[in-house]
């Protein structure tokens, strides 16, 4: 329980207005309530370029665990993106603004062809081009896992995204909330290494939730996992796969002289 002064009142509850044309106003009253998290982490990633998608809290998660985040809507990313440790694309970012997106590949490309980290979260499957999700080609599915408390599946126990700098287990994927993720890709270009297995009961094993491939001399990364749910959550979990995703390539990229660069 939260007890909030003002003055000197204390109040430990909130009123949340519901107010929609179709049913009649009503007052929600419940205990104000914050959730603290002490995930224990590291995260190498000092800068990250956050492209805007639907609308989500993820970036404010980046900025939680340390790294200084530069936020850009599609049309507005700058055209030098080397002076950012990793680039992350926001909630279905592709079906909101595709033409912006599509104007971006070529810059992306030559991000991660030099060094640089790109991390895609979902997007849903209707009306995308495999080849419109970054350099690599992925087909993206409506396969989802919606218990959050199904078995995961460390398919790749030893890769640098489950190790470093923080060691994932499966204790890792304890204590989420409303799924494990969504609109999984089904199909993708034999680069990505599928890391993540899991599936709701009585379905087939998925192996698309988080997927992983060295492109150039850096990484592209597309995850399906519902960190946008997660991260609020304070799911301490997510917030240490969170840093491994942003910070897979920093020690490969070459020393960047920031000292002098106004972001």
């Amino acid at each position: 329980m939260v007890w909030l002064k003002s003055g000197a009142n204390s109040y430990s509850q909130e009123v949340i207005s519901i107010d929609y044309d179709h049913i009649p106003d009503q007052q929600l009253v419940r205990n104000n309530k914050a959730q603290v998290v002490k995930p224990n982490l590291k995260n190498k990633a000092t800068t990250v370029a956050y492209i805007n998608g639907a609308g989500d809290d993820v970036a404010t998660a980046i900025e939680a665990i340390g790294s200084k985040v530069f936020r850009f809507e599609p049309s507005e990313v700058p055209s030098d993106l080397l002076k950012y440790d990793a680039v992350v694309v926001g909630i279905r970012a592709f079906n909101v603004a595709p033409v912006e997106m599509a104007a971006l590949q070529e810059r992306l490309d030559t991000y991660v062809k030099n060094g640089g980290t790109l991390m895609m979260q979902y997007n849903t499957s209707r009306r995308i081009d495999p080849d419109a999700l970054g350099p690599l080609s992925i087909t993206l599915s409506r396969n989802r896992v919606t218990d959050e408390n199904a078995a995961v599946t460390l398919l790749e126990p030893d890769h640098a995204i489950l190790n470093k700098p923080n060691k994932i287990t499966s204790t890792d994927f304890e204590n989420w909330v409303q799924e494990r993720g969504l609109y999984f890709p089904e199909k993708w270009d034999p680069a990505f290494t599928p890391i993540l297995g899991m599936n709701d009961s009585g379905e087939e094993m998925t192996n698309g939730s988080l997927i992983v491939a060295r492109y150039g001399n850096g990484h592209i990364i597309y995850t399906g996992l519902s960190l946008f749910r997660e991260l609020p959550a304070g799911v301490s979990g997510a917030y240490k796969l969170l840093a491994n995703m942003i910070s897979i390539g920093v020690d490969d990229q070459p020393v960047k002289n920031k000292s002098n660069e106004k972001f």
